[in-house]
Order: structure tokens, then sequence, then C-alpha cells
């Protein structure tokens, strides 16, 4: 059973960590930003905890399998993440803010079941991708409409 400290703990490095990946999709004018970056985070980092929690108290009672609440909210966040999809005249847009509330949505479920090193360094990844990536695509692409 997980201390009260322990549950703290672990909800505000889901803040923080999806919070980071949220300020950089806030700074780009994204659709999703900080607080919605923060609140998926902290929403599926709940969700484990809750699972983790119940568990413990009916594991021995009832066959229970944590696994299937982490299920749900992948499948939820698909959903939240294609309101962030936009499609019009120039292209399809928000791929990418869809991609990041899905791993953010990861992110804060690592953390609820205490895997935090796996959560930190997807953190990490996936800030490498939304700030260099982007550079490295701008120089590639102007490029490439040089070339043309």
């Amino acid at each position: 059973m997980l201390t009260d400290m322990q549950v703290i703990v672990r909800l505000l490095l889901a803040v923080v960590l999806s919070g980071l990946i949220g300020l950089e999709r806030q700074f780009h004018k994204r659709t999703a930003g900080l607080r919605t970056h923060i609140l998926v985070s902290l929403g599926s980092c709940l969700i484990m905890l809750t699972s983790l929690y119940v568990f413990d108290i009916y594991s021995s009672k009832v066959p229970l399998d944590p696994t299937r609440i982490a299920a749900g909210v992948i499948t939820g966040i698909g959903f939240l993440g294609a309101g962030t999809i936009i499609r019009d005249r120039e292209g399809i847009r928000g791929l990418t803010t869809a991609a990041s509330l899905w791993a953010v949505a990861g992110i804060g479920m690592a953390v609820g079941c205490g895997f935090y090193v796996g959560a930190v360094f997807t953190s990490v990844l996936v800030l490498v991708v939304l700030f260099f990536l982007r550079y490295i695509e701008n120089i590639v692409f102007d490029e490439q409409k040089k070339a043309k």
C-alpha cells in the first residue's frame, strides 16, 4: 500500500514532467497547451494510482487485473487527441499535439505505477522530439524547397 506522501510525490512528478511538455506546446501556440497536458497526465497518474490502490485492497478477495484500467486510459486519450486534429485546405494539423497528449498520458501512468526512470526518460525524449526535431525538419524542408 502506498503512503500518502508517495501518492503526493507521484502526482507532483506527473505535473512537472507533463508541464514541461505542455510548455513547449503552449509556446508554439498549439491547441492543447500547458494546462491540457498537465491535466491529461495528472488524470492518468491518478487512474493508475487508483488501479493500484484497488488491486491492493481487493486482490486477495477478487481476481483483478490492474492493467485493464490502463488500457481504458489509452483508448480514452485517443478520443481526446482526435479533438486536437484539424483538417483544412492546407492539410492536417494537430497530429503532433495529439501524439504529445498520448505520450503524457503514458508518462502519467508510468509515474502512477512508480516507473520513474521510464517516465523521466520518456519526458526527455518527447522534449527532444518537440524542440530539436522541429529545427531539423525546418532545415531539411527549407533545403528541399530551395532545390525545387
